[in-house]
């Protein structure tokens, strides 16, 4: 069986203009990943993570952004002059995006339920019934209980855990072959987190689809994926294998943020500040 590039990435840049200026939020940067792979990206706040993958899912406003690449690539389609009919097939069908804060992603006004089985119809020709027994299947297997009867809840009967997986079924619905999950776990409190990530990792060694987990906690990192892209001002500093990223960091602040982890080495010490001067050295 070939390996088949489901992201591909050259050279990307993403601009916004603002009432004072320009904002370069994404600054060359370049990425890959095949199918049945998955890819960690790690950074703090304002790193260009996420904007980098709502560019590649066109999810960004024209022509307040402004996004440019050599290369910009979906399982072989080009994002850059993606057609309405294009879009309509790659999100769900190809790619599918979860969020931090599920609340955001589920209209209030209508049940968990009819929001699946509506995200099936719209990829599929299906019948209605068809339908709503695939959407409890996919509470189940997201670990929901009582999937028939939470199909008739509404997004605020729900907690945020029960929510989160409801996104991923909803997300799965149409059997995408890459799953990009920006901050999942964030809103979750830490037992719920660890529940969350098992179930994704296991969803994704299950039907074999490709994985992209974008964070800002390195934890989230080590027990998910193998590789490894790690972002600063908008630009990749350094990729790798979890492993190695880990274990033998080359960037100056690949080393400060894996110095900068709580309780990595034994007894009291004081955690590294990553120095201004630093910080600018890196953006030149």
């Amino acid at each position: 069986m070939s390996i088949m590039n489901i992201v591909n990435i050259e050279n990307l840049h993403v601009s916004f203009h603002i009432h004072d200026g320009i904002v370069h939020a994404v600054r060359g940067v370049s990425l890959e990943l095949y199918s049945g792979g998955n890819l960690g990206i790690v950074g703090e706040s304002g790193s260009g993570k996420s904007v980098t993958f709502m560019a590649l899912m066109c999810l960004l406003q024209k022509p307040g952004a402004l996004i440019e690449a050599d290369k910009l690539e979906l399982c072989g389609h080009d994002m850059l002059c993606a057609s309405k009919q294009t879009l309509a097939d790659v999100r769900g069908r190809i790619a599918a995006m979860i969020f931090q804060d599920p609340m955001t992603s589920f209209d209030p006004i209508f049940t968990i339920g009819h929001q699946i089985v509506e995200t099936i119809q719209t990829h599929r020709q299906t019948s209605n019934r068809a339908a709503q027994e695939q959407a409890s299947d996919l509470l189940e297997r997201v670990e929901i209980e009582n999937p028939t009867l939470v199909m008739n809840y509404y997004p605020h009967q729900m907690s945020g855990g029960m929510l989160q997986r409801a996104m991923i079924a909803m997300a799965l619905s149409c059997e995408p072959q890459l799953l990009i999950a920006d901050e999942p776990t964030t809103a979750l409190d830490v037992t719920v987190q660890a529940q969350v990530l098992q179930l994704i990792s296991d969803i994704q060694a299950e039907t074999g689809m490709s994985m992209i987990i974008i964070t800002h906690d390195l934890g989230v990192i080590a027990e998910t994926v193998d590789n490894v892209a790690v972002m600063y001002g908008g630009r990749v500093m350094e990729t790798g294998s979890t492993l190695d990223i880990f274990e033998n960091p080359k960037h100056s602040y690949t080393k400060a943020l894996i110095d900068s982890i709580p309780g990595r080495t034994p007894g009291k010490r004081k955690l590294r500040e990553i120095r201004a001067d630093e910080k600018a050295a890196w953006l030149n």
